[in-house]
């Protein structure tokens, strides 16, 4: 597995350069590099591959693709083969793949692909993949399940192995990913064989555990960057720092926020080996030069003796129970529009995030949204003041209530035990409801059951942002997150 990082490397490069210069120039590097590391290696890693790209394909579907890919290449990248093998093998699964019973990874965007011909259409497929998986699928087997599932079958235990985890991975920088896999798959070999199993498996996995954490924590990373892009990114980051440490001069959170966007929108499609590792250890560094002073939580941090380990006691950090409660934040006018005015809006979302340091992020992002919005609107109209007078009173400045509403409850979730907070939820639900909207027991009871699932998700740093931020939506006027959201 390890020569084959090097053969997926180059594989990738080649098919970056080869979408730019055509058939020709990718059949050629694709055979190049399935002659020169062989079926098996070019197998495992198309395994991969398409688990990363379709993470919410099932096994099945993975490997039907991945044994038409090999065939392709098996058969037409042989000495001797027919020159026109490659174009007609892959036009031929291109074509399958647009059949309506293809028994390969679904895709919404299929359809759009097959609108196109030819190599516009080879090329539109490739580019598909699933987004982000926010919840893990992957559950580790027993030591005994592990072992018996290798005797019995040692391919399919690898390639299951391969595709499950690889979809729950799927963000992770793919340097990062295979020196995952490789070196889970190198502790079961050994300790299936071992005599002392179980303690084999304990030493190795401690052992190994930085591996596993670097493509954990690179994998939510990377899954926030492709989710919202470098800018929003750099907001929620700016929102992590200032809930963990309010006192943390907004110059300094705004730094750090935009370094670490900047270390993802590098490192997450990089396929330098050591590209995340490589800046985190700068950044983590700029952390501990910053933060220690003013946060003592953070300062143990810096005491680990690993940059992993430091970056993990960081990003595990919850929020702080100790708000800053500047002066009102001023709501944000027509100075957004002259050159830099976006500071205006992150200083703002900084300074709610201040004072409401447990409320979720994907609120604080719905105000952000909200902002860009009405810069978006009325930075070109003639009026802009009233323009942006209307915006904050009807979409802006109604979130800031349902902010401070979002922190009470997560702040109760956090305080208190579960059964606790059940009873105090159930106790409380009619002060955090609109009048009249408990009408019977069983709307109480889906009303506290959909808290109590929203909370225990996204109450807390680091919540997967897709979900949170679809319960986040609006219903007459409401966030669905606070109030009512049946449909009307």
């Amino acid at each position: 597995m390890k020569a084959g990082i090097v053969s997926i490397l180059l594989l990738l490069i080649s098919c970056s350069h080869g979408l730019e210069r055509g058939k020709d120039y990718f059949k050629e590097k694709v055979c190049n590099e399935y002659n020169t590391w062989g079926k098996k290696n070019f197998r495992s890693l198309s395994i991969v591959i398409n688990s990363r790209k379709y993470s919410n394909a099932t096994f099945d579907q993975i490997i039907n693709l991945v044994d038409e890919m090999v065939n392709l290449a098996e058969k037409c990248c042989a000495a001797g083969a027919d020159p026109n093998c490659y174009n007609e093998e892959s036009s031929a699964l291109s074509n399958k793949s647009c059949s309506p019973d293809a028994p390969f990874p679904k895709h919404p965007g299929i359809a759009g692909c097959c609108i196109e011909e030819g190599l516009a259409r080879k090329l539109c497929l490739a580019a598909l993949k699933h987004p982000p998986k926010e919840f893990s699928t992957y559950v580790e087997p027993s030591n005994e399940e592990l072992c018996d599932a290798l005797e019995k079958d040692p391919q399919g235990f690898e390639e299951r192995f391969l595709a499950e985890y690889s979809s729950d991975y799927s963000y992770a920088p793919l340097p990062i990913l295979l020196n995952s896999t490789a070196t889970y798959l190198s502790i079961v070999r050994t300790c299936c064989t071992s005599t002392q199993r179980n303690t084999c498996f304990l030493k190795e996995r401690l052992q190994q555990k930085p591996v596993q954490t670097l493509a954990h924590l690179s994998n939510k990373a990377c899954s926030l960057h492709a989710l919202f892009g470098k800018n929003k990114t750099k907001v929620s980051y700016l929102i992590k720092f200032t809930q963990q440490s309010p006192r943390l001069p907004f110059a300094n959170a705004i730094a750090l926020a935009e370094e670490a966007s900047e270390i993802l929108s590098k490192c997450c499609s990089s396929l330098e080996e050591n590209c995340i590792q490589n800046e985190v250890k700068i950044h983590i560094a700029n952390i501990c030069n910053t933060v220690c002073a003013r946060n003592e939580r953070i300062k143990n941090c810096c005491t680990s003796k690993d940059d992993i380990g430091k970056y993990l006691c960081i990003y595990s950090l919850p929020w702080d129970k100790h708000p800053e409660v500047p002066q009102t934040p001023s709501l944000i006018d027509e100075g957004i529009c002259r050159a830099g005015g976006e500071e205006d809006i992150y200083h703002y979302i900084s300074d709610i995030a201040r004072q409401y340091t447990r409320a979720p992020e994907a609120l604080l992002i719905t105000l952000y949204d909200a902002s860009q919005a009405a810069a978006s609107d009325c930075c070109g109209q003639a009026d802009p003041h009233s323009c942006f007078a209307e915006k904050n009173s009807q979409t802006i400045a109604p979130l800031q209530p349902l902010i401070a509403k979002g922190n009470e409850l997560c702040a109760e979730y956090s305080d208190h035990t579960f059964v606790e907070f059940l009873k105090r939820l159930k106790a409380n639900a009619s002060r955090l409801l609109p009048p009249g909207t408990l009408d019977t027991e069983d709307h109480l009871s889906a009303v506290v059951e959909q808290r109590t699932s929203y909370v225990s998700k996204c109450c807390h740093l680091n919540a997967p942002p897709a979900y949170c931020g679809m319960q986040v939506k609006h219903t007459n006027s409401h966030i669905c997150f606070l109030d009512d959201c049946r449909e009307n």
